[in-house]
């Protein structure tokens, strides 16, 4: 039996591939009223047109995910320090869902989970998948993160499905860096895109955005491998090439100077941690810094390109 905290749409459609696979699985979300509905429904508001099969059982009482010993965390990293105390779970293996730096610690998602879960292994996946794909069965590929190999691999026969085929490593940090630097940088591709400076433009910035990933993820004990792969490159190029993502929507309606769609945008928070990571280990992070600038309405896109621009020639 599978756990699940987190009914929004990424959580819901990695529930949905598992129960299509075969899996129990027990859905809980904090609204507990709107998981009542669901039961009866069988949906749920984040994804109104993908059915909850039998397999599925939604649910607001974290209670009914003690006897999970696997649980996937699919909530913002910002709440994860929150959330995680608040259930009273002891789960063998918990394996983040979710993407980003913590904005007070500065820890990623294993580490926060190792914090308060200390007798579970942690484990991350991460990688270019929008939740829509995964629900409908569409092909998709990601990257499972966890330090001790053994247990990764059981991980991995375990949530890998016929449609969801997932890649281990031990490589934990580079698979938590990639998924959450690179949505920094969809945010910069989306206000280029946005206000309209083309699509030269969007591959300079994601290029460059990935050899700022490298240089502060490798700072931080990442290989370039990892980061070369699915939940690093691959992940890049989906969220900086797709409106359907949230971070690239937030840039692309700054950059036509409108109000930013009303949802959680990873990229935000992480962009300001990640300024904090690079100033700390002396690693320079520039599109970074003009996307902080600009998400805090300190840069117009125009003083951001320009920032970018003046700086001094180099080398690649």
């Amino acid at each position: 039996m599978i756990g699940i905290v987190g009914a929004g749409a990424f959580g819901t459609a990695l529930a949905v591939t598992l129960a299509r696979a075969g899996h129990e699985v027990r859905l809980w979300g904090r609204d507990a009223a709107a998981m009542t509905a669901a039961r009866t429904v069988r949906a749920v508001p984040r994804l109104p047109d993908v059915p909850l099969s039998d397999g599925i059982m939604p649910t607001g009482d974290a209670a009914d995910l003690s006897d999970c010993g696997t649980i996937l965390l699919s909530v913002p990293m910002q709440s994860l320090a929150t959330t995680l105390p608040a259930l009273g779970l002891r789960p063998a293996h918990a394996v983040a869902a979710c993407k980003g730096v913590d904005l007070t610690t500065l820890e990623g998602p294993t580490r926060v989970i190792a914090r308060f879960w200390p007798d579970a292994t942690p484990a991350i996946l991460s990688g270019p998948s929008f939740a829509a794909d995964i629900a409908r069965g569409l092909p998709t590929a990601l990257s499972l993160g966890c330090a001790d190999a053994s247990v990764g691999g059981r991980l991995q026969a375990a949530l890998s499905t016929p449609t969801l085929r997932l890649y281990r490593t031990t490589d934990v940090a580079g698979v938590e860096l990639g998924g959450a630097l690179k949505n920094v940088v969809a945010i910069a591709c989306g206000a280029a895109i946005g206000a309209g400076l083309g699509e030269s433009a969007r591959a300079a910035l994601m290029t460059r955005g990935m050899a700022e990933i490298m240089r502060l993820a490798t700072a931080l004990g990442a290989r370039r491998e990892t980061l070369m792969g699915l939940s690093g490159l691959g992940d890049l190029a989906l969220t900086c090439a797709s409106p359907a993502s949230r971070n690239f929507a937030l840039g692309h309606a700054l950059g036509r100077g409108e109000t930013p769609p009303d949802a959680t945008t990873e990229g935000t928070a992480t962009a300001e941690a990640a300024l904090r990571l690079g100033a700390t280990h002396g690693v320079e992070l520039p599109v970074t810094a003009a996307t902080v600038g600009l998400v805090a309405g300190r840069l117009g896109v125009e003083d951001a390109v320009r920032a970018l621009l003046e700086r001094d020639l180099t080398t690649e």
